[in-house]
């Protein structure tokens, strides 16, 4: 039975990590990120939703008249 040459395993595996680390470069460089971000103001960016305008009453079955 013929053994496993594994002579070339070490140069294969290491020129595999570098093709991907070339190629995660090169993805990750052709964002742009933004330099610095800025936080955004919260007060203008509030919603006024229709239940804020009126008073609400929830009522349980349980605290319902008995007909």
């Amino acid at each position: 039975m013929p053994q496993l040459d594994t002579s070339t395993w070490f140069i294969t595996i290491m020129s595999m990590f570098l093709a991907l680390f070339i190629l995660f470069q090169s993805k990750i460089s052709n964002h742009s990120y933004p330099s610095n971000p800025s936080p955004k103001d919260t007060k203008l960016m509030t919603q006024n939703t229709p239940w804020e305008k009126k008073w609400t009453k929830i009522y349980s079955p349980l605290s319902l008249p008995l007909h």
